[in-house]
């Protein structure tokens, strides 16, 4: 793995929607690193990334309420653990749980084990409510799939929650999870 400054040189075996986020990223002068890797499907293979990398890839969970009418994308670091009752107590909803991959389809244009917070700029009807673990925004740097994960960006935090969320219309919500106990 070789870390490079920004978009690939070239577009070989490379889908559209992950050049549509090198697109977007420079258009906002953005700066980006970028790594290509075989697919990441685990938050251990996330960890060798993150070495890297030199930023931590969040872990990225695509949530929904019972009745289905209600999407979260959650951010939170990888070594935190998930507790439904500690979030749902904070956003008001009665019980969540994980969404469906058609969902994710539709929404963000990505697929499990690809979802992370550039999936957003797909979501142009807003379906999608991010939710970030406040340690998250302590990292100088998030790292995250260009909806792909066969690559890994590292943006600076403060590119990601003020350039880019702005650029495509989301807010956050920031939320508090415990560590492990």
């Amino acid at each position: 793995m070789e870390l490079c400054k920004g978009r690939p040189q070239n577009n070989n075996d490379r889908t559209d929607k992950e050049i549509r986020v090198y697109d977007l990223l420079d258009s906002l002068n953005i700066e980006y690193y970028r790594i290509d890797h075989a697919p990441a499907n685990t938050m251990e293979v996330c960890k060798e990334i993150d070495e890297v990398l030199g930023a931590k890839i969040c872990k990225n969970l695509f949530l929904c309420n019972r009745q289905k009418t209600k999407f979260y994308m959650l951010m939170m670091p990888d070594d935190k653990p998930f507790k439904t009752k500690e979030l749902t107590s904070q956003i008001n909803c009665s019980r969540l749980s994980f969404a469906g991959e058609e969902f994710m389809q539709e929404f963000l244009d990505t697929t499990p084990g690809s979802v992370s917070v550039m999936g957003l700029m797909n979501d142009s009807n807003n379906n999608v409510k991010l939710l970030v673990d406040e340690d998250v925004l302590k990292d100088e740097y998030v790292g995250c799939h260009p909806c792909i994960n066969t690559s890994s960006l590292k943006i600076k935090t403060e590119d990601v929650f003020e350039v880019f969320l702005k650029a495509v219309h989301h807010d956050m919500t920031v939320v508090r999870l415990e560590g492990a106990e």
